[in-house]
């Protein structure tokens, strides 16, 4: 990484060992696979995936504050919401957390980034665009789920 200022350097570290723990701290004995501990934390239902989804959030949050192009904070949004949703499915999502690595893979975009000299102003206003707009769909699909729930009661 090519940063100067030496508390963004703290910061970032800070993110990346913090990334490393969640997706590649350990190796699975006599293999070079290596694995954090978002698939175990995973294992407990709703609860896991909350967790591991907020500390990425957090970690997402942290690299956008040090320049991200909007393309760098869509990418890496993406990954965690691909961590999220099918790593939300039970079984299948417990094994796409051993190898998909989505805290890892921001941390690799942001050094690529900074690599290229692309490092420039703050990506926070996308990612609270793209943050109200889940949101916003969040509140639609409970919204919705309020309706229905209103609806079979009545049938009743």
């Amino acid at each position: 990484m090519e940063i100067t200022d030496p508390k963004d350097i703290k910061e970032l570290q800070w993110a990346e060992n913090l990334a490393r723990l969640l997706d590649s701290k350990f190796t699975f004995p006599g293999t070079n696979f290596k694995f954090g501990i978002d698939p175990l934390i995973g294992l407990i239902p709703g609860l896991g995936d909350l967790t591991t989804f907020s500390i990425s959030a957090v970690l997402l949050y942290t690299l956008t504050k040090h320049g991200s192009s909007r393309k760098v904070v869509i990418l890496m949004t993406l990954n965690v919401l691909a961590d999220t949703v099918i790593g939300g499915i039970p079984v299948i999502g417990n094994i796409f957390d051993f190898f998909y690595k989505a805290n890892d893979k921001n941390i690799r975009l942001l050094k690529s980034h900074y690599h290229e000299g692309k490092h420039q102003g703050s990506g926070n206003g996308i990612l609270l665009a793209i943050l109200f707009f889940f949101f916003a769909m969040i509140c639609l699909v409970f919204y919705g789920m309020f309706k229905l729930f209103q609806y079979l009661i009545n049938l009743l």
